[in-house]
């Protein structure tokens, strides 16, 4: 028996932070994804996995007791550790879950690199989640935490409208497929985040609430349904300017590309991952020129 999952990888172009607490967010599934896949096998009550890069290069590899998930051995404890939590917290939700006389052999495949920020972890958990057949969010929720945008990103093949109502996930598939999109980039600084430090800085910086979500919201419907560049540029410099302020930290273009010309967005937790850009034909070779190689095109990196 053999079976295999899908998901999409993500990013979100609006609302990074205040979706946590409400705000609507414009998110979009990537091209880059990760799959699993399931075998049975003969080797007895033992669960062995191993992850592949999208190089094909195995980054992690592990063995696991069926029976409790117990690490026999991993080629590292905390990546090990992360699974066992995940597949536990599946089998809590679903009891029959690993419920097998035999053994199971599990490979995963990455299609872009780790550090990127374009889902490991969320491609993998609601790749477990489709495994074991429970609820991917609430996966999320008990594993890491996070607004859940990007499960919805990984269920879904075209653009969402994301928001959370009363902590519950409230997805809208849009019609988000710009006349100007070939002046949109994304470019990746090389600098991983951890959104828990960068969720926990937003935390203590918050001030009034109900006018960021407003403010957030009214921006990112705006953004979906932007007839031209120059109105979306507007858009994209005044989400940037409202998060500098609630989080006391510079734009990246102030930062780090105050000469460029375009407009300029953080996606994600501030000052890593991608940014978006706009800009035209010479947009590669100016962040190249400044030590950034990793650029796409809106079309090579949305799905």
């Amino acid at each position: 028996m053999q079976q295999e999952y899908y998901s999409n990888g993500k990013l979100l172009l609006s609302g990074e932070y205040a979706i946590l607490d409400g705000a609507l967010g414009l998110a979009v599934p990537t091209k880059y994804g990760q799959s699993l896949k399931v075998t049975s096998s003969n080797s007895e009550g033992l669960l062995e996995w191993t992850s592949f890069d999208e190089k094909g290069s195995i980054w992690f590899s592990g063995s696991f007791k069926l029976e409790n998930l117990e690490i026999i051995s991993a080629s590292e404890n905390t990546v090990a550790k992360t699974l066992t939590n995940l597949l536990s917290e599946a089998k809590f939700q679903n009891p029959k879950f690993l419920h097998s006389t035999n053994g199971f052999n599990v490979e995963t495949h990455l299609t872009f690199p780790r550090l990127w920020g374009l889902g490991t972890s969320s491609t993998l958990i609601n790749n477990i989640a489709q495994w074991a057949q429970v609820d991917a969010y609430q996966l999320l929720r008990k594993a890491f935490g996070g607004s859940g945008y990007d499960i919805a990103c990984a269920q879904h093949s075209r653009p969402i409208f994301y928001q959370l109502e009363n902590d519950v996930p409230k997805v809208e598939e849009v019609s988000f497929d710009p006349s100007f999109k070939n002046s949109i980039y994304f470019v990746y600084l090389n600098q991983k985040q951890s959104s828990k430090t960068a969720i926990a800085a937003y935390r203590q910086q918050q001030s009034n609430i109900e006018n960021l979500l407003e403010d957030i919201s009214a921006i990112t419907k705006k953004m979906a349904t932007s007839s031209s560049l120059s109105a979306f540029e507007s858009l994209m410099q005044e989400h940037e300017e409202i998060l500098s302020d609630v989080l006391g930290m510079q734009t990246i273009k102030s930062k780090l590309f105050p000469d460029y010309i375009g407009s300029m967005k953080s996606l994600g937790a501030w000052g890593g991952d991608f940014i978006m850009v706009t800009g035209n034909e010479k947009t590669p070779s100016y962040f190249k020129s400044k030590g950034f190689e990793v650029i796409f095109s809106f079309s090579e990196m949305v799905l």
